[in-house]
């Protein structure tokens, strides 16, 4: 039988170590359990409106489960799943030995590359049953509290911006919302009427001001009091990303998000030495090797990893002490399922240089809200409060996930 460590000794054991040594501070915390469990299946699911994402769920001989979330199609992920436990890894294994997964995943791949999204969803859920294995918090497991809560954004949906008074009637809605978000991002293509995300263009003048004048209508109709940045999808060549920035600039946005291609180029450098804005960037770089050119580059002021994509907590972690070394803050991208949003609050309460994590809360359907059985998210004032349960602190509504099963699907295969 299971049993929890004693707090005592867990204060013992965490400051007989170094702060900064995360990993060995956590094998030292998950030792006193090794070997106690065996992974006997790892399944994935997809759900609607999760962004594209599927849920992961890691079973064990003692009946424990965890859950995770990968940046892939439930199709997509099982393929590597498959592929993966046909070479020996995970099925049977301590779900402890969290490091030597993430290293065998990314490393021990031959004929295919490792997918590292699918990789991520296993990595979380892996944690999610280090926590339930030892009783603590995902945030501790990683070294953590430095906050109880994270500051989040959330974005403009359908509003048109050119439009004054539905930026007023916009502004009106969201002051009323219980979560009490006061930082917003809204999109570009919308404005200037280009496909989000299919390829870089250059944009004329007119589509410049455009820009110009939907910052202008939403900070009048918001004041100061509400924060608004612009959000990209790689839409932009270099010479668009700099006029935009220019045409924006005046009104003091947030940060500027992914104007150009994800991958790193000149155009990035290009882009930071042209304006004062915040360069924001990350959300499908994968592990700390793509961050580490634009952040050696210095070519972004945060970062922007997803816990689905970057290689789930362990990548994510190592992604944030580089940037750390050169004191850049790190946002979240997150908007999958209720699983990631908890991920990401842990994550984000677990590292020094957290700044905000994006938010799928609030939204009119509260979609990600009803996927918890017993513990809905609570946002207050814009801040979501980490789940002090065991692992992440998700209690799925299984009813609910299987109405919600994207056509064809299988329930948990």
């Amino acid at each position: 039988m299971l049993t929890t460590i004693t707090r005592r000794n867990w204060i013992r054991t965490a400051m007989a170590l170094s702060a900064g040594a995360w990993m060995s501070r956590y094998e030292a915390l998950a030792q006193p359990f090794s070997k106690r469990v065996k992974i006997t299946a790892i399944k994935a699911m997809q759900v609607n409106n999760i962004a594209g994402n599927c849920l992961i769920k890691i079973e064990t001989d003692e009946g424990l489960v965890g859950y995770g979330e990968a940046g892939a199609t439930g199709p997509m992920a099982r393929a590597r799943i498959d592929a993966m436990t046909a070479k020996g890894i995970l099925i049977g294994e301590d779900p402890l030995s969290i490091g030597r997964h993430f290293h065998e995943m990314i490393s021990l791949m031959h004929v295919y590359r490792p997918h590292i999204p699918t990789v991520s969803g296993i990595d979380i859920a892996l944690w999610d049953l280090a926590g339930k294995i030892t009783g603590l918090p995902v945030n501790v497991l990683l070294g953590g509290p430095f906050r109880d809560a994270i500051r989040m954004y959330s974005h403009t949906g359908g509003l048109n911006p050119l439009d004054p008074g539905a930026c007023r009637g916009w502004v009106d809605r969201v002051r009323s919302m219980p979560e009490g978000f006061t930082a917003f991002k809204m999109g570009v293509h919308s404005i200037v009427g280009i496909s989000s995300g299919r390829w870089a263009l250059t944009l004329d003048s007119a589509q410049i001001r455009k820009v110009a004048l939907a910052f202008h209508n939403l900070r009048n109709a918001a004041g100061e009091d509400i924060d608004i940045a612009l959000h990209c999808h790689g839409e932009l060549d270099t010479p668009s990303a700099i006029q935009v920035a220019k045409a924006i600039e005046p009104y003091q946005p947030l940060f500027y998000e992914d104007p150009l291609n994800i991958q790193f180029s000149d155009g990035w450098s290009a882009l930071k030495s042209s304006t004062r804005l915040p360069i924001l960037t990350g959300e499908k770089l994968e592990l700390v090797g793509e961050f580490k050119q634009f952040l050696d580059a210095k070519t972004v002021d945060i970062i922007h990893p997803d816990l689905a994509f970057t290689g789930g907590f362990t990548g994510a972690k190592k992604i944030a002490d580089y940037a750390q070394l050169s004191r850049i803050p790190v946002a979240l991208h997150n908007v999958g399922s209720l699983v990631l949003c908890y991920a990401s609050a842990h994550f984000g309460s677990a590292i020094h240089n957290f700044y905000r994590s994006e938010s799928a809360l609030g939204r009119p359907a509260r979609h990600a809200e009803q996927m918890s059985e017993s513990r809905p998210p609570e946002v207050k004032d814009g801040f979501l409060g980490v789940p002090d349960a065991p692992g992440i602190g998700f209690e799925p509504d299984e009813d609910y996930l299987r109405s919600q099963l994207v056509p064809g699907e299988p329930f948990w295969s």
